[in-house]
């Protein structure tokens, strides 16, 4: 009776709705209840269609459901390549590229890198340069600090931004992030002595630097004055430098070059095209005081063919580069307006900023002023043969020597200090 009770009620409630078959086992047979009889048959089940969900019921295929932005950061984490029959086949990424792509993406939230191998930090910043990361504004900024903190020279050990003087002012907190540089090349940057990576240079991070060019940047006695001042009171910063390029700056007087005698590790100077009143006094100052020779053909140092960005960041700095590149494009619509002053007869001083590009100047050969030191390995040496049996050389060193000796017991020369020097050094 419960049985049947439970089936009228199963068969009678919500009749309206088509439930389908229902089949009941009884005494080891197989039973169908026929809703219209409200009875049970000894029947063979039907086969007749049925259908698990309504008409209504729609199907989505969802696979790392994210938001479009998200998506856009995140990489596939599969590989997809071809077979020899040209199928599609595909595997999935290690867990290891799967961490460093999820890192990288995040890479301005990395505490410290300290301590960190060497090994995974450049894959590390590979994959962060690979997604730009550097190249933003404030997160890329505090993200290549914690590089240049952890790794130093091992990001960047030369850095060359000749002729790039855009990247320098847009990229300047970037530039002076980079440490333990042993070559640094600023040719043809118009910098000025007040600028404010030239007074970086005087800091303790650039004390590495071997070799500085800073050709054709309008220097004057001053700049050289507050570039010397540590290594000439406290013996600090550019104490190591070993090759400086001074050349096509003319407001450097003879007053400016006796700054650069503090320079005692110096093997080759350039000051060709500077403004020197006696160059014969120069000269045989240079060569007392810190055994440098003038130089009669160019030398190698200077020809500026050695000079690359070499490091972890190479490829950041083009991209530096392609950025500024990019953001100087909507002055190419300058050169539709001059043709259309060109059509109507007119012309205009606009012209003259289209077709403007820094031409770098080039020194006379009358006028080159290269020097270097003898007997140095470093130093590309131009003809060793012409100076090696000049008697008049050794008696030169000879009166550098003794003139050293005088120098080493005259305290005033050390001691004399101006009251600019005193004020420059309270600055550091």
């Amino acid at each position: 009776q419960s049985w049947s009770r439970g089936m009228s009620y199963c068969l009678h409630s919500e009749s309206h709705l088509d439930t389908g078959p229902i089949y009941v086992r009884e005494n080891g047979k197989l039973h169908m209840v026929n809703q219209g009889a409200g009875g049970v048959q000894n029947v063979t089940p039907k086969t007749r269609p049925f259908s698990l969900f309504s008409r209504s019921f729609s199907v989505e295929l969802c696979m790392n459901r994210e938001d479009d932005r998200a998506r856009r950061q995140r990489t596939d984490h599969f590989i997809f390549t071809y077979t020899k029959e040209g199928n599609l086949r595909y595997s999935a990424k290690s867990l290891f590229s799967l961490v460093l792509g999820y890192i990288s993406d995040n890479v301005d939230h990395i505490d410290s890198l300290i301590g960190f191998p060497e090994q995974i930090g450049e894959k590390l910043f590979s994959a962060a340069e690979a997604r730009q990361k550097f190249t933003e504004p404030v997160t890329g900024l505090r993200a290549l600090q914690k590089f240049t903190e952890a790794y130093g020279s091992l990001v960047l050990c030369s850095l060359c931004l000749r002729n790039r003087y855009l990247v320098i002012s847009e990229k300047l907190e970037e530039i002076k992030s980079f440490r333990e540089l042993t070559c640094l090349d600023l040719s043809c940057c118009k910098l000025g002595d007040e600028h404010e990576l030239l007074e970086h240079l005087t800091k303790e991070a650039l004390s590495s630097v071997k070799r500085l060019l800073l050709k054709d940047n309008a220097l004057s006695d001053s700049g050289l004055r507050r570039m010397t001042a540590p290594v000439r009171v406290l013996k600090k910063g550019l104490e190591n430098l070993l090759v400086l390029d001074l050349s096509c700056n003319p407001k450097i007087t003879d007053v400016g070059i006796g700054y650069l005698l503090s320079f005692k590790k110096l093997n080759c100077l350039d000051i060709s095209g500077t403004g020197l009143k006696d160059v014969d006094a120069v000269i045989k100052r240079l060569q007392m005081q810190i055994g440098l020779v003038h130089s009669k053909v160019p030398l190698k140092e200077f020809d500026h063919s050695n000079c690359k960005t070499e490091g972890w960041a190479e490829q950041t700095v083009l991209q530096w580069e392609q950025a500024v590149m990019e953001a100087m494009k909507p002055q190419d619509n300058l050169r539709s307006r001059v043709a259309a002053l060109h059509f109507y007869g007119k012309t205009h001083r606009i012209e003259e900023v289209v077709n403007r590009t820094l031409v770098e100047p080039e020194t006379k050969t009358s006028g080159n002023l290269q020097f270097y030191k003898e007997n140095v390995e470093n130093c590309h040496l131009p003809l060793k043969k012409e100076f090696a049996g000049s008697h008049e050389l050794k008696n030169n060193k000879k009166r550098a020597l003794a003139e050293q000796e005088r120098e080493r017991t005259s305290k005033q020369k050390h001691l004399c200090l101006t009251v600019e020097d005193w004020d420059l050094l309270n600055t550091y």
